[in-house]
């Protein structure tokens, strides 16, 4: 027969409580239970266990959880990896899934082992005369296969049961990270993240960008995709990495309107490097602009690269560019001669140009600001004032040129700096103002005030 629910008074009011374990109250009081030792309901109803690891976790001595033990022997071993690893209770229960195997193997050995389990916890309150009993160690089992945790990995992640700070190098952080999240140890794998989120570099961003997505770890695949934002053009896209970077992640990365680059022009030759590292996998060092023109004019012209099988996958990539932001001679030339684009793509931007000199430099065309304004960039190493020739110089070398005495322009300037340490944006939002050849227009204040924030 099914357990009948009880009907008991709880408080001030009278509810359907559970008959027996797991849930020994009813729903409202399971949820009280919930918040006071800050475990989410939804994830309780399903496994119940989490609920009794979390009062564990939130009842243990703290002093104990970090003090590394001195003496005594290990109450419990784990075999793991082929070895076989000693551990105590106290340090064992910051790990959730240890101390769910650890509750498990008292099960099995004994008739009442919420009991025992008390008893243990009671002797290690501050305080309490301890009992010279011999140790009765119990052995655990534990499968791992994911192929990141190594056998030193998983050693730095028990040895951090015992210390507060114990070094993770990069080259580890990875396994370190994988065997936090196998041994739930939240502490630790949240020490990984910040580490990592503070050591993207061309060489590490791929494998932290993929270890984001496989453990759901939001805020670090953000880090991942906002770093890329300001370095692929000026520093992965002069590297071998550049070939490890996943399309995923650079398809996200030209679709964003804080997308960093020179101009659209060297945008468009660090995306043809990509496609030429991916079908040149021997490759090891960055072959010369020359180099990647000459592969890509090699294919035969009856179809350009983007309409045959090997180009179709990389399509949504290159709608991403903004071709019209292409102006000079040269850059037009070259997109017709390495016959990469479709002719009606080529076609379209000819036109466009076209139709803006008839209209004295007007882009009908182009209608939204975010996703089709013409982009161009610089790098600053140091305060720059407007009359420095370096800086004028290379304003100057991106300046359109009007055709009219007075133009209504929408413009918006993004600006990210390091301050402290962290990367800060800056940003005028768009704005609307009109420049003119005939009488002095009004200064630019916004740039000014975004140069005094750098």
């Amino acid at each position: 027969h099914k357990p009948q629910l009880e009907r008991r008074i709880v408080g001030s009011t009278n509810r359907w409580r559970f008959p027996r374990e797991p849930f020994l109250g009813d729903l409202l009081a399971l949820s009280q239970m919930c918040k006071a030792v800050n475990v989410d309901f939804d994830e309780v109803l399903k496994s119940p266990d989490r609920l009794c690891i979390s009062q564990i976790q939130e009842n243990f001595p703290e002093n104990l959880k970090n003090k590394a033990i001195q003496s005594g022997e290990a109450g419990v071993i784990l075999e793991c990896l082929g070895f076989r690893w000693e551990l105590h209770q106290p340090q064992l229960f910051q790990s959730e899934t240890l101390t769910k195997l650890y509750m498990m193997a008292l099960a099995r050995g004994n008739a009442n082992p919420e009991k025992e389990l008390e008893k243990f916890l009671q002797a290690q309150l501050p305080g309490k005369i301890k009992e010279q009993r011999p140790v009765r160690k119990m052995i655990v089992s534990l499968k791992i296969n994911d192929p990141l945790v190594t056998e030193a990995a998983f050693a730095v992640a028990l040895q951090n049961l015992y210390l507060r700070e114990v070094r993770v190098s990069v080259d580890d952080v990875l396994g370190v990270l994988a065997a936090a999240h196998i041994l739930q140890f939240r502490s630790l794998f949240q020490r990984c993240v910040t580490m990592m989120m503070n050591g993207l570099t061309p060489s590490t961003i791929k494998n932290f960008y993929l270890a984001g997505c496989k453990y759901k770890e939001e805020p670090l695949t953000t880090a991942c995709e906002k770093w890329m934002e300001m370095n692929l053009v000026p520093l992965v896209g002069t590297e071998i990495h550049l070939r490890k970077i996943p399309q995923e992640l650079l398809h996200k990365v030209l679709r964003s309107p804080r997308l960093f680059t020179f101009s659209e022009f060297r945008l468009l030759k660090t995306l043809l490097l990509w496609v030429y590292l991916q079908l040149n996998s021997k490759t090891q060092t960055m072959p010369t602009y020359e180099t990647v023109l000459s592969f890509f004019s090699s294919f035969p012209k009856k179809c350009c690269f983007l309409d045959r099988d090997v180009g179709q996958n990389w399509m949504p990539l290159f709608l991403c560019l903004r071709l019209h932001g292409i102006t000079k001679g040269k850059g037009l030339e070259e997109l017709r001669h390495i016959n990469f684009f479709p002719e009606s793509w080529l076609v379209r931007v000819i036109a466009n140009h076209y139709l803006a000199l008839e209209n004295g430099g007007d882009m009908a065309h182009v209608k939204d600001l975010t996703t089709q304004g013409v982009r161009f960039g610089l790098l600053f190493n140091q305060r720059i004032r407007h009359t420095d020739l370096e800086f004028a110089s290379s304003v100057y070398e991106h300046s359109p040129i009007s055709l009219r005495a007075e133009r209504l322009v929408t413009y918006e300037i993004r600006a990210q700096t390091l301050v402290d340490g962290k990367w800060q944006e800056f940003t005028t939002n768009q704005i609307k103002q009109k420049f003119g050849l005939v009488k002095s227009s009004c200064k630019s204040h916004v740039s000014a005030y975004l140069f005094f924030s750098l």
